[in-house]
C-alpha cells in the first residue's frame, strides 16, 4: 500500500507536465481554431481548409514527408545492418548520432554554404566538368538536407531491432537452404518491422510539419503545412487559421501513429 502511494506521488510531476505542456496546448490550439481573423466565433477556418489551396498544400506536405521518409529508410536499413556486423558497432553508431546533437539552425546554415554558388558542391561539379548548377533553393537541396538531418533517427530503432535479432534464426534459415534474399524477406525484415515502424514514425511526423528548412534551404519554394502555420501566426496574424491547420496536422499525426503502431493479434 505504501509502495503504491509512493508510486502515485512520483507520478504527480509527470502528470503535471503532460497536462501543462501537452493537453493544455492542444486544447488552446483547438479553442483558437474557432475564431476568425477578426476574433469572432466562426467555422470559416474549417471551411477554408478544404479549399484547393490548403488541400494542395496538404498533398505537398505528404509527398515531401513520404519522399524524405522513403529515402531515409532505404539508406538507414542497410547502414544499420552493416553496423550490426562491424567490430566496434557502438562506436560507429555514436559517430552517426553525434551530428544530431548539433543545433538544426547551424546545420542549415552549413548546407547553405555547401550548396551555394561558390560552395563545395558547385566547386566539385566544376572540377569534374559538369559546371556550376543552381543547387540551393531547390527541391533536391530541401530533400537532401532533410534526409541528412532525420537519418540518425531512422537508423537507431532499426539498429536496435537488428542487434536484438536471434542469430540462431539466421543459421536455421541457412541450414534449411534459404538464400540471402529469402532469409531477409522471410526472417530478418519481419522480425525487425517494429524498428522500421518506429523509425518511420520518428521521421515522417516531423517531416510533415517542417518549416525552417523550407525557408532557409528551399527558399520558400517548398510550402508545407508547417510553413503555413508559421506564416499565419507570425506574418498574417491569423491565429485562427494557423490553429485550424495545426488541429488537422495533429489529427493526421495521431492517425498515422495509430496505423503504424498497429500490431496483429498475438504478435
Amino acid at each position: 500500500m505504501e509502495n503504491k502511494g509512493t508510486r502515485n506521488l512520483y507520478m504527480i510531476p509527470y502528470a503535471l507536465w503532460i497536462i501543462l505542456f501537452v493537453i493544455a496546448p492542444i486544447f488552446l490550439v483547438l479553442y483558437y481554431s474557432f475564431f476568425d481573423i477578426e476574433g469572432n466565433f466562426s467555422l470559416v477556418n474549417y471551411k477554408n481548409f478544404f479549399t484547393p489551396v490548403y488541400l494542395q498544400m496538404t498533398l505537398s506536405s505528404f509527398w515531401y514527408a513520404f519522399l524524405i521518409t522513403a529515402i531515409s529508410l532505404l539508406v538507414a536499413y542497410p547502414t544499420a545492418y552493416l553496423l550490426t556486423r562491424t567490430k566496434h558497432k557502438q562506436l560507429w553508431l555514436l559517430l552517426i548520432i553525434v551530428p544530431s546533437w548539433i543545433n538544426l539552425l547551424l546545420k542549415a546554415y552549413a548546407f547553405i554554404g555547401i550548396f551555394g554558388a561558390y560552395g563545395a558542391a558547385n566547386n566539385f561539379l566544376e572540377w569534374i566538368g559538369i559546371g556550376s548548377r543552381q543547387l540551393l533553393f531547390t527541391d533536391f537541396s530541401f530533400v537532401f538536407v532533410s534526409v541528412y538531418i532525420f537519418i540518425p533517427f531512422m537508423i537507431l530503432p532499426i539498429f536496435n531491432a537488428l542487434d536484438n535479432l536471434n542469430p540462431s534464426l539466421l543459421y536455421a534459415a541457412k541450414d534449411l537452404g534459404a538464400s540471402g534474399w529469402t532469409t531477409f524477406r522471410r526472417v530478418i525484415f519481419p522480425l525487425t518491422i517494429d524498428g522500421v515502424k518506429s523509425g518511420i514514425q520518428v521521421v515522417f511526423i516531423p517531416a510533415l510539419s517542417l518549416f525552417m528548412l523550407t525557408r532557409l534551404i528551399a527558399g520558400n519554394r517548398v510550402i508545407t503545412l508547417g510553413t503555413a502555420i508559421e506564416q499565419h501566426f507570425l506574418v498574417t496574424q491569423d491565429w485562427g487559421m494557423g490553429s485550424t491547420i495545426a488541429v488537422f496536422l495533429i489529427l493526421i499525426m495521431f492517425l498515422f501513429m495509430g496505423l503504424t503502431g498497429f500490431r496483429k493479434r498475438g504478435a
